[in-house]
């Protein structure tokens, strides 16, 4: 599923418009940055645990040349899947959980 997916079925499932949807999904994903790069982890109950980790740096070998390569030090983000999400993935039965908002009354 792309962003843009995730924006159209918001925009179908909860009423709200286009705009408002594409704004609140950028407004969700740049909290979650914001979050992650101060190093903060994620809990998203009943969907999983984003957190980020700082892997040393370490000794590899480029596949093509066999020849050792030194690779950086850096912080990787991982992903850590709920027990309910596992079980929802693995019976093919995702509940769907979102509920319709109310349109609002049209101006006179």
């Amino acid at each position: 599923m792309t962003k843009a997916e995730l924006v159209e079925k918001i925009y179908e499932s909860v009423g709200f418009s286009k705009r408002e949807s594409a704004d609140i999904v950028d407004a969700v994903f740049e909290l979650m940055k914001e979050a992650m790069g101060e190093g903060e982890k994620i809990k998203i109950s009943g969907f999983g645990n984003f957190m980020v980790r700082s892997k040393r740096e370490r000794i590899g070998r480029n596949p093509h040349t066999r020849e050792a390569i030194t690779i950086t030090a850096r912080k990787v983000v991982t992903f850590k899947a709920s027990q309910l999400l596992k079980k929802a993935v693995n019976s093919g039965q995702v509940q769907k959980t979102t509920r319709a908002r109310k349109a609002k009354p049209a101006a006179e």
